[in-house]
């Protein structure tokens, strides 16, 4: 669990590290949830999530406001988080978080991304039971609180695990379906959480070698810079 199989997390964030396009995502998952739950941080646990995602990023409270108010726009009514499965060479797996106004737009440009590199979008549902779900919270050490200790606090709010980080601080992980009592959790203790974020962990991680994942690199990066895409989540160990 310690290590994150999200899709090379240090090619994404220098992929993702332009502000150009790293607000512009962040704004998309901020606009989205509280399209779908309300504009009120306080009873919107998703919006919470996305807000705290972009303070992590050091999004300006400007953007972060313009974004919530986006979504009594007119123009998002289409707007919808969509997911989307594939198959990659050499048994990666792959699976695709997307905010969209258009999802003909973005699963045809997917499918054209996995064609041309010898895979295949597949039909939904058929890889997500390969992947656990669940809520990461990123932490810095609470003063008089060593991690036995801790770790009974959070274990009513759905602790799975507890890791300390070189830094110091904390990660913890739980079920998905637990974020919102995890951050309650979290903000009763005082925790200064530097990241709260939901992904998915893959269940049977494949090895790949330099040459093959050299190939992978090509079209994950494709998948990545498309306008839709939110998060990529892969296989690869």
């Amino acid at each position: 669990m310690g290590r994150a199989f999200e899709y090379r997390r240090a090619a994404k964030e220098k992929r993702w590290g332009k502000m150009s396009t790293l607000f512009p995502r962040l704004g998309k998952a901020i606009t989205l949830a509280a399209k779908e739950g309300g504009t009120d941080p306080e009873m919107n646990a998703k919006l919470r999530l996305a807000i705290q995602a972009a303070k992590a990023e050091n999004m300006p409270k400007d953007n972060i406001e313009n974004a919530i108010k986006r979504a009594d726009h007119q123009d998002m009514a289409n707007f919808v988080e969509a997911f989307y499965e594939g198959k990659a060479p050499y048994g990666v797996l792959v699976y695709i978080e997307c905010a969209t106004d258009n999802t003909n737009r973005t699963v045809s440009n997917l499918k054209a991304y996995f064609s041309r590199s010898g895979g295949q979008i597949v039909p939904s549902g058929q890889l997500e039971y390969m992947f656990d779900r669940k809520a990461v919270f990123e932490f810095n050490k609470i003063e008089g609180m060593d991690r036995d200790s801790l770790e009974l606090e959070l274990i009513d709010a759905g602790l799975e695990e507890l890791e300390e980080t070189e830094e110091g601080g904390f990660v913890a992980y739980s079920d998905y379906t637990t974020f919102g009592d995890m951050q309650k959790a979290l903000e009763g203790l005082k925790a200064d959480v530097q990241k709260a974020s939901l992904k998915r962990f893959p269940k049977n991680p494949v090895e790949l070698t330099d040459e093959q994942m050299a190939e992978i690199d090509k079209l994950m990066e494709k998948v990545e810079n498309d306008d839709d895409v939110q998060q990529v989540f892969t296989n690869i160990a």
